[in-house]
């Protein structure tokens, strides 16, 4: 990893946040931190046999090397990116791809507990090494939705971009029964 050196946050110098998530953006702007928001398209697919950690460390790292050189572009603080998944029964669930696909995914985890991965990497503006990088793990369980719960779930549209279909900081908390974790 490369050294930290002291990052300068300002209106001025913002904090580039690689990330087309509105929920990483709304956090950071309600700490009142400056920020550029930038997204890339990266190739988010799961593979077959994909590691859970080495999926992460792939995605956040190409994350990384693809918004380092438009951050380098004009004065900027740092580079921060993310990236998380939900796993069960040792298999990674990514976005869903329809509805349909949505409403499967959270019949899956209607009832159960699974974990939310999300792996972040920090670094100056330019560099190619992440200064740090961490992966944080929950443990979330839901409790046992009915059918019809699931569809008008799946009708708000809310879960469609994330993964495992849900967004526990919206009205997807509804199906949540308890966090362990961050």
């Amino acid at each position: 990893m490369a050294r930290l050196e002291t990052m300068q946050i300002a209106p001025e110098t913002p904090l580039v946040l690689g990330s087309a998530s509105p929920r990483r953006r709304a956090i950071l702007e309600t700490l009142h931190v400056p920020i550029r928001a930038v997204s890339v398209a990266i190739d988010e697919q799961v593979g077959a046999t994909g590691e859970v950690e080495q999926f992460l460390e792939r995605v956040v790292r190409e994350k990384l090397r693809a918004v380092g050189p438009l951050a380098a572009e004009a004065p900027v603080a740092g580079v921060l990116v993310a990236d998380t998944i939900v796993v069960i029964d040792q298999r990674i669930l990514g976005k869903p791809d329809s509805p349909a696909h949505a409403r499967q995914l959270l019949a899956r985890l209607s009832g159960r507990t699974h974990t939310v991965h999300t792996r972040y990497a920090i670094a100056q503006a330019g560099a190619e090494e992440p200064a740090i990088e961490r992966t944080v793990v929950s443990r979330v369980t839901m409790r046992a939705a009915g059918g019809d719960e699931l569809d008008r779930y799946v009708r708000t549209g809310e879960g469609l971009d994330k993964a495992g279909a849900y967004a526990v900081q919206g009205i997807g908390s509804f199906l949540v029964e308890r966090i362990e974790g961050s």
